[in-house]
């Protein structure tokens, strides 16, 4: 494609510019949790993991967590039109039901549809996100084979309280709250936040347009205990869609996500240290012109001890779920109950230049058995700029209710197995530049797909997926510039054709830029041709979106954004219209 072609070269040469006019700095330490399930220093982990903060999050202006989510490199965003219609998320060339989503550690897939309600899910109430990818089931259990998304809600560091409302097209109208407080030992955070749109019309067929509100309430308390700490939180969001049905009725439906988490951790010693939690989930839809409904509820228990020593890190853990999928669809559906048990282990090594992380997690699934899944994986500095690093990781997905017992389903399934390797190189020299190299290869047995000759679902032999990304960050006095290409191929090696709803190259680039106290941006996504269903063709595009913070005084903030700039007409699943050209502003106030 010739405009992916000249927004690579483009991109290119902007690295070069900003590459000659700069000197070196060191940005501070930044802390992740999701690779190892402990607090480690991100230039420690032995996995791609990238991570969105909340600056990021305050700059782009997303409406939801997907449309935080496309600029990302190696994530291909498929959405079925506009705010609040399903949405799925593709990593590294894997199915959507791959990617496990976290709130704070809690698994929010659900046990009907696998793949988590990422377009529900408010930016407004996160701090940070944590991207970790490639084969993470030793840590997380069933579905985490194409990487974990793990979002980390907002706490208050002192007293502070946020408002603001936002307008724009298609008549959107949001509006929030925000509040907290940190004492010497307690602490207390709340976020409400609403949105609302009359939307645009989801499928080229149609000229009708379908409209989605949603409520969304992060509410937490925590309270500081000896060596200790408890926390409560619940993570709820709820409002309706509008869409057209198959035969392009007006129809719509109710919703409703929550999660609520107790946690307790605990200083045994000063190099022993306990986390335990126990959450609920529940994720409810319900049609407003039927009876029909989705339904799912998971308890949870998680607990970990980890153990410091000299040289070693050691985890190990117990964790259990009680899960019940229900639905009802055209007058049949299923109620099924669901109990899983595990235990893990891992270690953590650091000696000089070596780093190493070895996991192992044995899982006792009720309806199909025992299943050992791991990560191995080595980190050397072969000098102070250079990193190299591999890893091999199983990983595993057990078939969900749906797939079991919905429309097509078939009891007789076997877990999606996953084989992968991967294999990086990274560049840091100094603070300003770091250049990522990573390939990655995944071979998934028994892959579920849906079988045409006998309208079922079916494990067909085996997906092969090889890829690579090549990625590049730039850290200016008052500027950050990121791009990232990434070429790959998955295949359905049965039939030998391509994965559906996945672009073999895809490239995006984003830039930051400070002036004064003020804030500007712009994101480029160019995106190669799909298949999807039926043999159809779906072409590539480029897609961009601008986006401006001004400060108007020490507490009043105007953020704005222009999304599809270039005003693209382009389809990420067949017949569903992607935005047009839009705008949106957002006016927050804030006292700390």
């Amino acid at each position: 494609m010739r405009l992916f072609r000249l927004t690579l070269i483009a991109a290119l040469s902007l690295s070069v510019v900003l590459h000659a006019y700069a000197a070196d700095i060191s940005p501070a330490d930044t802390i992740i949790v999701t690779a190892t399930r402990t607090e480690i220093p991100l230039e420690h982990a032995t996995v791609p993991v990238q991570v969105i903060t909340r600056e990021d999050i305050e700059l782009s202006l997303a409406a939801d967590l997907a449309e935080l989510l496309r600029f990302e490199a190696g994530l291909d965003i498929g959405r079925n039109g506009g705010p609040g219609q399903a949405t799925s998320i593709f990593m590294r060339g894997t199915e959507s039901n791959h990617t496990l989503v976290l709130i704070d550690g809690v698994r929010m897939n659900p046990g009907t549809i696998g793949g988590a309600a990422v377009q529900h899910i408010s930016p407004e109430v996160i701090e940070r996100v944590e991207i970790v990818k490639g084969a993470r089931s030793a840590l997380f259990g069933t579905d985490a084979i194409g990487g974990v998304i793990n979002i980390i809600t907002r706490r208050a560091e002192r007293t502070n309280v946020e408002v603001g409302t936002g307008a724009g097209s298609f008549n959107s109208r949001s509006a929030f709250v925000s509040a907290g407080t940190r004492g010497n030992r307690n602490q207390f955070g709340i976020t409400l936040d609403w949105q609302d749109t009359d939307g645009f019309p989801p499928r080229l067929e149609s000229d009708i347009d379908r409209g989605y509100d949603n409520l969304s309430l992060n509410v937490y308390a925590a309270r500081d205990i000896g060596r200790g700490e408890i926390s409560l939180r619940h993570w709820r969001a709820e409002g309706t869609v509008e869409y057209l049905d198959f035969f392009l009725t007006p129809v719509d439906q109710d919703f409703e996500n929550s999660t609520t988490a107790f946690e307790f951790d605990k200083e045994i010693s000063n190099q022993g240290t306990s986390k335990l939690i126990l959450s609920y989930i529940q994720d409810r839809i319900s049609q407003n012109q039927s009876d029909d409904f989705v339904e799912s509820d998971r308890l949870s228990f998680d607990w970990q001890y980890t153990h410091a020593f000299s040289r070693h890190t050691i985890t190990g853990g117990l964790f259990a779920i009680d899960e019940n999928a229900r639905t009802l669809s055209f007058g049949s559906g299923f109620d099924v109950d669901t109990d899983v048990r595990a235990i893990f282990l891992q270690d953590q090594w650091n000696h000089a230049r070596h780093r190493t992380f070895l996991a192992v997690r044995l899982t006792d699934h009720e309806s199909f058995g025992y299943e050992t899944t791991y990560n191995a994986e080595y980190a050397y500095e072969l000098s102070a700029a250079w990193t190299a690093r591999a890893g091999l990781g199983r990983a595993f997905r057990a078939p969900d209710a749906t797939d079991r017992y919905g429309f097509g389903g078939n009891p007789d399934l076997d877990p999606e197995l996953a084989n992968e390797f991967q294999v990086g190189l990274r560049y840091a020299p100094g603070g300003r530049h770091t250049v990522d190299i990573e390939i990655y290869a995944n071979d998934i047995e028994d892959l579920i797909e849906f079988d045409l000759s006998t309208f079922t679902l079916a494990n067909i032999d085996t997906a092969e997926i090889r890829g690579a990304q090549l990625g590049y960050e730039y850290r200016g006095d008052t500027f950050i510039l990121r791009a990232d290409f990434v070429k790959q191929r998955a295949d359905n090696k049965t039939t030998d054709s391509r994965l559906l709803r996945r672009a073999e190259e895809s490239m995006t680039v984003s830039y930051a830029q400070d002036v004064g106290k003020h804030r500007f941006g712009v994101s480029v996504l160019a995106s190669g041709d799909r298949e999807d269903f039926g043999g159809v063709h779906l072409a590539g595009y480029v897609v961009a979106s601008l986006t401006g913070q001004l400060h108007l005084s020490d507490a009043l903030q105007l953020n704005a954004r222009i999304e599809n700039l270039f005003d693209t007409e382009y389809q990420t699943a067949e017949n569903f219209r992607m935005q047009e050209r839009s705008a949106f502003i957002e006016l927050r106030y804030g006292w700390h």
